[in-house]
């Protein structure tokens, strides 16, 4: 009985220690994460781009999907961008982006794209931190045959270039933005579940989680309870990171025609819709294309400053 109370004793300190280091842990990060420019920059942007997505029925001048021809007088088909302010005629309708080819506004269109967009970015990325986590998680805690199989299956999927997997699954699913989120998030799936089994490996070995199994608590719960939020840090930083490259492959599907499919105001689409127009009506290419490039680079520079801010010595590597 005395033996059982001190290792209960002993079990309540560890973990008291354990919390403890963690919420130090939590707050040095941040306090890294503040000092790292790319991570502000990345955070400035995208919080720039959330507003843009709350405030857009608000921003947006016209209904991205709405044909302009007996609406307004004078507009014509892949017309020019037209700022007042910048010399445009005043008797001619403003439209600050330009007239894509079926009449309809330009700036309203990539303005509604960035709703889609992101909505494409958090979703697929949580659809395949949900179902990585748990087979690396399970993979690298238990090990032996299910650790062989688990990461054997996973790596057929690595074996295949993503785009070109994401490509044939569409295919076979049929084209359409819910398949192709799908389709990406399957191909997303093995790198978070190599992140989060590489990470279980290293932590199921320490001390609490001995304590832990000593006293009688289930797999599962040393699994859920001890080790995953402690493996947390890399899998926030490859989420960041991978954010990008799915909004990335969505507008990629999306311009070969297996993605969104029009009328929907998404970037892809838009560019693969006006992909003949670079030279005569160059605006309709550029500006979805600008919009692609903004939002992946503020998850880029947010991934790259995460990254930095919970390893340092990546940091000192990088500068050194």
């Amino acid at each position: 009985s005395i033996g059982l109370k001190s290792m209960a004793a002993i079990t309540k300190t560890t973990n008291n220690l354990k919390d403890y280091r963690a919420n130090s842990l939590w707050r040095l990060t941040l306090r890294r994460i503040l000092r790292q420019r790319n991570a502000m920059i990345g955070l400035g942007i995208l919080g720039f781009l959330l507003l843009v997505t709350v405030f857009a029925p608000v921003l947006a001048p016209y209904d991205p999907n709405q044909v302009l021809i007996g609406v307004e007088e004078g507009v014509f088909r892949r017309q020019p961008p037209c700022i007042h302010a910048f010399g445009c005629p005043a008797d001619q309708p403003q439209h600050i982006l330009g007239i894509d080819g079926n009449v309809r506004d330009e700036f309203s269109r990539v303005i509604f794209g960035t709703r889609v967009s992101l909505f494409i970015g958090f979703s697929t990325i949580g659809f395949a931190i949900l179902i990585g986590t748990l087979l690396g998680a399970i993979a690298g805690y238990f090990g032996g045959a299910v650790d062989n199989i688990i990461m054997r299956i996973l790596d057929v999927l690595m074996a295949f270039p993503s785009l070109l997997l994401a490509i044939a699954i569409v295919t076979v699913l049929g084209p359409g933005l819910e398949n192709a989120l799908v389709a990406i998030g399957i191909v997303t799936i093995p790198v978070y579940a190599r992140v989060i089994r590489g990470s279980v490996l290293s932590v199921k070995e320490t001390n609490y989680v001995s304590a832990s199994r000593a006293m009688g608590a289930s797999a599962w719960h040393i699994l859920f309870q001890r080790i995953l939020p402690n493996v947390l840090p890399p899998l926030i930083v490859q989420a960041t990171l991978g954010i990008g490259t799915a909004i990335l492959d969505a507008a990629a599907l999306s311009f070969l025609g297996l993605g969104a499919q029009p009328p929907l105001a998404e970037w892809g689409t838009m560019l693969g819709v006006e992909r003949n127009q670079v030279f005569t009506a160059p605006h309709l290419v550029f500006f979805p294309g600008i919009a692609i490039m903004i939002t992946v680079l503020a998850f880029n520079l947010m991934g790259d400053g995460l990254r930095d801010a919970i390893d340092p010595r990546l940091s000192q590597i990088k500068h050194g």
